[in-house]
């Protein structure tokens, strides 16, 4: 079974230009990303898939620099881009990660891998609520195929995995309950804003720039200093249209 994780990078950004190469403590933000995806278990490899627009060269380099495999396509069509990256690479499976998650759960990705190994399907269905930033989304590349020619609305190309979930039909499903001390949605561990960024540092600073922090223990740390989860805590997520 083989399974590769695309993160999805770009610099540019709406509300926080640039963020995928910001500093946290003493690493940008993508060097955490790559490295907790390197440390899922059972994963072949892992692919930074950007635009060919020239703003996202500063990724490519950053790539080449750090021996991290990266592939270029569409900036608008994100699904064919992710699509695309996922043929060069032949995977039975396509673990999707999104550049803007610094604190991605390694651990509870492993275990959706080992989920996914014991009852085969096209995607898993996480049950429970989870904070946003910490979840990945395991698919088939058969599935990644269906979506990627049946997906034709705009947040099919914008959102890459959305299309399976409005047509649950589709595609057969395993379900994976996350954990009990992962279950505080109303935490936002991602970077989207000034503010999501300034929750990050002070994890990042609290845990002295260790990249290979459990997600629990960031959660739990956020748990007992409400003041730093209160930093973000009014941030909207933006609606897909």
């Amino acid at each position: 079974m083989k399974t590769i994780i695309i993160i999805q990078a770009r610099m540019g950004s709406s509300r926080l230009p640039g963020k995928v190469l910001m500093p946290l403590e003493k690493h940008p933000v993508l060097r955490y990303v790559v490295e907790r995806c390197r440390m899922v278990a059972d994963v072949d490899d892992v692919i930074v898939a950007t635009s060919t627009l020239p703003g996202d060269d500063r990724i490519a380099d950053w790539c080449v620099a750090n021996n991290v495999s990266y592939f270029r396509g569409s900036e608008d069509d994100v699904l064919a881009r992710y699509y695309e990256c996922a043929c060069s690479f032949s995977p039975d499976y396509v673990i999707r990660v999104t550049a803007d998650c610094p604190f991605v759960d390694y651990e509870m990705a492993s275990e959706i891998v080992r989920t996914m190994k014991r009852m085969p399907s096209d995607i898993v269905l996480v049950q429970g609520e989870l904070p946003r930033g910490l979840v990945v989304e395991m698919i088939s590349f058969r599935a990644l195929r269906h979506i990627y020619e049946h997906g034709h609305e705009p947040r099919h190309r914008e959102h890459v995995t959305y299309y399976a979930y409005e047509s649950p039909h589709d595609f057969s499903a395993t379900t994976y309950d996350a954990p009990a001390n992962r279950r505080y949605p109303e935490l936002r561990i991602t970077l989207d804003t000034e503010e999501d960024y300034a929750l990050c540092q002070a994890v990042a600073e609290h845990f002295n720039g260790e990249v290979g922090v459990s997600a629990a223990e960031v959660v739990s740390y956020l748990n007992e200093h409400p003041k730093v989860a209160a930093i973000n805590a009014h941030i909207e997520q933006k609606l897909i249209i």
